[in-house]
Order: C-alpha cells, then structure tokens, then sequence
C-alpha cells in the first residue's frame, strides 16, 4: 500500500501545482510562488481535510529538488563572467551580505527571538533568488544589459558564500558558537575544497561526458550525468560538506564541458520535476495562521529587504565604479529572497535550533519581495531620474567625480598588460600550491582509513608514516617546481614595478633582494602550511630529512620528466576551458 500511498500523493502535488501555476502565469506572476501556494492548498494546516498521506516522502523529493536547484545553478556558473564583472560583484554581493546579515539579527534581536534565531534569520535575508531574478530579467527583456551583468556575477559570488554560510551556521548550530579562528580555518578548508574539485574535475568530467556524448545516445549521456552528480554529492557528504556544495560544485565542473547545452537540456525536465516539489513542500510547512500572527515582523523584515538590499547592493556597486543609474538598477534587481533562504531555513528545523515561526516567515517574505521584484526592475529607472534631478548639485558633481576618478584609475595599455599578468600568475600559484596542500591532506585521509590494512605488512607507524609522507611529495614535486616557477617570475615583476629598472647600484640590490625574497618567503609558507596539514602522517624529524633529501635528488635526476608532466596537466586544462561551451 505504501507504493499507491507515494503515488498518490505525488498525483495529487503534481496536478494541484499544475493548476495553480497555470493561473499565476495567467496573471504573470512567479510560478515559484504558485508553486508555494499549491503546497500551502494540500498541507496539513488548509482544512478541511489533508491531501497528503506521508509528506516524510514529499521531503525525501525536496531534497532531491535542492540538489537539481544547486546543480542547475552550478551550470550556469561561469568563470570567465565572474572576472570579466569581478571587482563590482564582490563588492555588491559583500555589502548586500554584510548589512543585510546585521539587519536580519537585529531584527530578530528587536522581536526577542533569541540569538540562534536571529542568527539564522540573518543568514535567510542575505542572499537574493537567482531563480526569481534570471525569470524577471529575462520576462522584462533586460538579461543581456550591462547592469544585467553585473547582477549576475554578484549572484555567482553570492552563492559560493552562501554555500559557505551553511557550513558556518552547521557549525554553529552544532556548538553553540564559532570562534574567528573556526571561522577563517572553514573558509580556507571550503577554498582548498572547491579549487582543487574544480581544477581536477575539470581536467576528468568534460573528457568523461564527451566521450560518452560520443556515442549520440541521450539516454546514455543523461544517466552518466545523474550518476556523476549524485556520487560527488556523496562524496561531499562523506566529508562532512553539504548536499548543497556536492551539487553546486559539480554543476560547474560541467559547465566546462562541451556538451554543456546538452546536458542543461536534458536536465531541464528533471530538475523542473523535483524543484517544483521542494517549492511545494515549502508550502507544506507554511501554517497560515502562523502569517497571522506575525503579520507585523514580516511586513517590517520585507520593508528592510527591500530597502537594505537597494542600498547595499547599489553602494557596493558603485563603490566599485558603476555609475547612479546601473548602481541603482542592480539594488533594485536584487531586492528579494529566494532558494537559498528556504534552503538555510530548512537547516535550521532539521537541526532543531530555529523556533518553527521561522520558516513560515522566511516564505511569506520571499513571496512577497518575488511579486514585487518585476515592479521594482521597472522603477529603477523613473527613480534615478527623479533622485537625479532631486540630488543637491555637490552631492551629484561628487558622484560623477568619484565615477570618473575610478575608470580612470583603470590600468590601460602596459599597465593593463601587467596587471592580466599579474593576475595570471597568481592564479597558477594559487592552484598549484592548494594541488599540494591537496594531496597531502589526501594521503592523511587515505591512511588513516587504511592503516589496518597496512600494518600486517608494516608494523612500524614510523616507517608507514615516511613512507606516505614521502609519496605524497613525490606526487606534489610537478606542481611544486611549477609553483616556484611563477612565485620567481611574480618577484621580477614585482621588483621591476617597485624600483624600475634604471637604478642606482644600491636600488639594484633591493630590487635583487624583492626578486629573490618573494619566492623562498612563499615556499616556506607553503611548507609550513604542509607540515601542519600532514601532521597525521609525520615521521619523525631525521626520517623527514633524509626523505627530503631523496626526494630531492630524484627532483634533479628527473626535472625534465617531472617538467612535462606538469606542462602535460597545464595544456589539457587549458584545452578543456578553450572547448567549453559559454
């Protein structure tokens, strides 16, 4: 009975969600919010009696909705548009997380809902809805403006760092609290995490789907994906990340691959299925008389959504060199909560530390910012207008000033050149240092689960120990060398820009010593931060020197080899971002 149980429950979502949100795209409004309506038509607190006979099962499909949201959204994620709109997308979405995080808590602290609460109701107002705001801009005709752009980068960096707040609030919520240093050792822990998942996927899935793609079988082709998805997932799960992450992550290793449009195609139906039912089950857990009774918290908290989302945005953005009238375009656009805030509401009850008003709430103010976001689009630009004719001549002459001032502050020809260099260059540090920090902390990881099956062979810790630690450098050794490579050529640039080249005898030798200090500096940062990361598989002090000392001798035996082999990874990276389908 269970199996027609399931089945007719999810007859019974799926045709109410159907007609209802048939009737919100009559009246053109967001059918994510007809799809909360229809959840809150067939839950248990709309009588008079309940449609749904097990909604346990309707979460179990809820969470799969989340993991095709994040994954599609994953998919749209694109490096190349990240940079090209980077500094004023940082800076908007850093602003908007910042104010908007302060504003929730004190609203929460303002209601005495007790700090978890207010915590997480800061979190829940952080971050806008890519999926409302890709679905106005698109309706209104504006997705390929310049402000458009830039929305949509603020919202890529929004969801990293959203994905980033669910870890932290796990965290917090787990203990009670979170220390700064937590704080930055999470961070650093997700960065290493999600460089070396991107890097290395990139180099494996895009060549895995194109030679299944190959084979011009889109069953095929749909079944590897899904399964590539949800392995990853599990593998994130099993180190203690999220489901979230899982999906996000690989989502964007696959927006590498050539067969992008494919695979957003075949994902499409799948992914509109089990998101519709994470929206509807949102609706389940809307207990209308709960709105009733904090009609006023959600009134205020949508005012301050609004508001502060319009400012933030707006003055990040224009902080980072957009004019007025864009800066003011993009506040406007992202003046809502969405997905994500369902998603962090839903982390709150299952770990039992948010009051269950909470997430009611968290709907109600994301329905209402979602009706209003196409009529606030539309605003932007009748309201600069009028704030530009109202705006004392000062005020207006010193934002122009300020404007002008920061595009011409923008690096142009040489400068320009050097700066893309620059910027190159500590690029491929970044990723061939996290690559060794990588794999050490994969060797500890692989021995600690594996010791028992070593030590019938090699009873002593000590020499197991060296012995891991010693082919885990060996591993690293390519990337090392490529590492030290860029760290040299980053301390002439850095020399060349500082003291010139046409310098007295005394200048000449600070500018060696810029040169030549800048890469041993870094290395020995990196070694410290091996050692610290390894400190599970150690071995003792005189055996690490006498590995290192191998180590080394093999590294000048086989330098070219060892050369290739990098330039070999560094080339088929290069040719998986060239092939990839934007």
């Amino acid at each position: 009975m269970h199996a027609i149980d399931f089945i007719q429950d999810l007859a019974v979502v799926m045709l109410v969600a159907g007609v209802v949100t048939v009737l919100f795209h009559r009246f053109r409004q967001p059918v994510v919010l007809g799809y909360i309506v229809a959840g809150v038509i067939i839950g248990p607190y709309t009588p008079p009696f309940q449609l749904i006979k097990d909604e346990h099962t309707i979460q179990t499909l809820a969470e799969l909705g989340v993991v095709f949201l994040l994954f599609s959204l994953g998919l749209e994620f694109s490096i190349r548009k990240l940079f090209r709109v980077g500094a004023a997308a940082l800076a908007g979405a850093l602003a908007e997380i910042a104010l908007m995080m302060w504003v929730g808590y004190e609203i929460g602290m303002f209601f005495d809902w007790g700090t978890m609460n207010s915590i997480f109701l800061g979190a829940m107002l952080a971050v806008s809805s890519t999926t409302i705001i890709i679905k106005a801009l698109n309706d209104l005709g504006y997705k390929n403006e310049q402000f458009a752009q830039v929305v949509f980068g603020i919202l890529i960096v929004e969801d990293i760092l959203a994905i980033a707040m669910i870890v932290l609030l796990s965290a917090i919520a787990t203990t009670g609290a979170v220390s700064t240093g937590a704080v930055f050792a999470t961070l650093g822990k997700l960065s290493l995490f999600m460089v070396v998942s991107l890097v290395l996927g990139i180099l494996i899935v895009p060549r895995l789907l194109s030679y299944v793609a190959s084979f011009n079988n889109n069953e095929m082709l749909l079944v590897t994906v899904l399964g590539l998805c949800f392995a990853f997932c599990l593998l994130v799960v099993k180190l203690e990340y999220s489901l979230a992450l899982g999906a996000f992550v690989i989502g964007a290793i696959m927006a590498e691959a050539r067969e992008l449009h494919t695979v957003e195609r075949l994902i499409e139906p799948v992914r509109d299925m089990f998101s519709a039912i994470f929206f509807v089950a949102i609706g389940l857990l809307l207990d209308p008389r709960i709105l009733v009774e904090y009609w006023e918290p959600v009134a205020i908290i949508t005012v301050a959504v609004v508001i502060g989302k319009v400012i933030s945005c707006g003055l990040g953005a224009f902080a980072a060199g957009q004019d007025g009238r864009t800066s003011l375009r993009i506040g406007m656009s992202l003046s809502q909560i969405g997905e994500f805030s369902f998603i962090i509401a839903s982390l709150g009850v299952s770990l039992k530390v948010t009051s269950g008003f909470l997430y009611p709430v968290a709907v109600a103010v994301s329905a209402v910012t979602a009706l209003l976001t196409p009529y606030l689009i539309r605003l932007a630009d009748p309201l600069s207008l009028h704030l530009a004719r109202a705006m004392p001549r000062r005020v207006a002459q010193f934002a122009n000033a300020y404007t002008e001032k920061l595009r011409a502050m923008r690096p142009e020809g040489e400068r320009a050149m050097l700066a893309r260099i620059i910027q190159r260059i500590l690029l491929q540090i970044g990723i061939n240092f996290s690559l060794v920090v990588a794999v050490f902390l994969a060797a500890a990881f692989l021995i600690d689960g594996g010791r028992r099956y070593v030590t019938p062979w090699i009873s002593d810790v000590d020499v197991q120990n060296t012995i891991v630690w010693g082919l885990a450098l060996i591993a690293s050794v390519p990337f090392l060398l490529a590492g030290y490579g860029k760290l040299k050529a980053l301390g002439m640039l850095l020399a060349e820009m500082i003291i010139g080249p046409h310098a007295g005898r005394l200048l000449l030798f600070f500018r060696r010593l810029v040169a030549e200090s800048v890469p041993i500096v870094v290395s020995l940062l990196v070694f410290v931060a091996i050692v610290a990361v390894s400190a599970d598989i150690q071995p003792p002090m005189t055996w690490m020197a006498l590995t290192l000392g191998v180590v080394a001798v093999l590294t000048w035996l086989l330098y070219e080899q060892f050369t290739k082999l990098h330039f070999r990874f560094k080339i088929a990276l290069i040719d998986t971002f060239d092939n990839a389908q934007h």
